[in-house]
């Protein structure tokens, strides 16, 4: 999952255009996959979707293609709503991560399939806290989570509830630590949590566009609070780790018990060694840390929709959601009911109740500049 926002703007769109693969005509059984996503979402489609679909599916063939960014995604896109309107081929078909929203006025025009309408057999194993459009397919997600070193915390006493998180950090200072907000996830999200803590545990009074600068204040303020009461009992008697990947070095060193990670992150860096397999993972049960979900389309007038449904259809399989997890370390889109058993124990203390969001834009600008100015404001943002 990215870790980024792209502001999509009218010379960013000309940019995407300009960067398009080079496209030939589509051929029938050929599925036109196009993804804007990072090297290990491509990497996991090369060597375990696309084998896997194919062989369930051998009259069909996935055509895997960079389209480097969203911008490029969104490039594409378009070209497939100028398409449309010459009844030609957009040459592609599926999208593993867009926003149907994009570009304006798509749906409208019937660029997108509606999927809750298009038959899928898996469908109704969709999580409903993934679902935000009828026009998109919830198929992988990544949330902020805790991890923590089992051998100095037991799975037994580590903390479930922001209160008790709370009691832990100051019960043990200098053992927890999270990343700057605007140099990572994992720690933005943190300083989300506080947020919504500070707020009535409400993520829905914060939108995208109900930003002013006192209602800014007055909700942030009161989280300022939360976090400079818990500043002197972190790591180094307030310190900040610079990103992700320091925080999860200085748990893998044994500097820190516990601190916040993307789910994906650490999913990979258990199974790869990095962290050791002692490493345990929580999510917060009265509300969890801020998540997300990456959502595919499929285009209306592709030439090969169809059997571009029988795609989406075939990742919301138990084994293609068990390999999210297991593969690519992200959080199934379908209901935790519709993975393995296995899997399900393995990892039961992340299942969530809930998936709250933060929105970006000025609420972003306000979080990051706010805890600079009132958290760290000794920290040079530069650094």
């Amino acid at each position: 999952m990215k870790r980024r926002a792209f502001l999509i703007s009218t010379a960013g769109t000309a940019a995407g255009l300009m960067l398009l693969p080079k496209l030939s005509f589509a051929a029938p059984g050929q599925i036109d996959w196009y993804t804007g996503s990072d090297a290990n979402v491509l990497d996991f489609w090369t060597n375990s979707v696309k084998p896997a679909f194919e062989a369930a599916h051998p009259d069909l063939k996935l055509n895997l293609v960079n389209a480097s960014n969203d911008a490029g995604i969104q490039a594409i896109g378009e070209r497939a709503v100028a398409a449309m309107q010459t009844n030609t081929d957009p040459q592609a078909d599926f999208f593993e991560q867009a926003d149907p929203q994009l570009p304006q006025g798509g749906i409208e025009a019937g660029l997108y399939v509606n999927m809750k309408q298009a038959g899928l057999s898996n469908y109704s194993k969709l999580n409903p806290l993934a679902i935000d459009s009828d026009f998109s397919l919830p198929y992988r997600g990544s949330q902020v989570l805790l991890a923590y070193d089992t051998t100095r915390l037991s799975a037994a006493d580590v903390p479930k509830t922001w209160d008790a998180l709370v009691a832990w950090i100051k019960a043990h200072p200098g053992q927890f630590v999270y990343n700057r907000p605007d140099k990572g996830g994992s720690g933005g999200n943190f300083v989300r949590r506080a947020i919504h803590q500070a707020n009535g545990l409400d993520p829905k009074l914060f939108t995208v566009g109900n930003y002013t600068e006192a209602f800014g204040n007055e909700a942030l303020g009161k989280a300022w609070e939360l976090l400079n009461d818990l500043a002197p009992s972190l790591y180094d008697k307030g310190a900040y780790s610079s990103g992700n990947t320091q925080s999860i070095q200085l748990l893998s060193q044994g500097v820190v018990v516990m601190t916040p990670v993307w789910s994906d992150q650490v999913l990979q860096a258990i199974a790869q060694g990095v962290l050791p397999d002692t490493t345990g993972i929580v999510q917060l049960q009265d509300l969890a840390l801020c998540g997300g979900f990456s959502r595919c389309v499929v285009l209306g007038n592709g030439r090969n929709r169809e059997a571009a449904l029988k795609l989406a259809d075939f990742v919301l399989t138990e084994a293609m959601q068990d390999a999210v997890l297991n593969e690519l370390g992200g959080f199934p889109g379908v209901s935790w009911d519709y993975v393995s058993a296995n899997l399900r124990e393995k990892f039961a203390d992340i299942i969530p109740n809930s998936i709250p969001t933060f929105p970006s834009g000025a609420w972003e600008a306000a979080v990051n500049d706010g805890w600079y100015r009132n958290v760290a404001p000794a920290i040079d943002r530069k650094s």
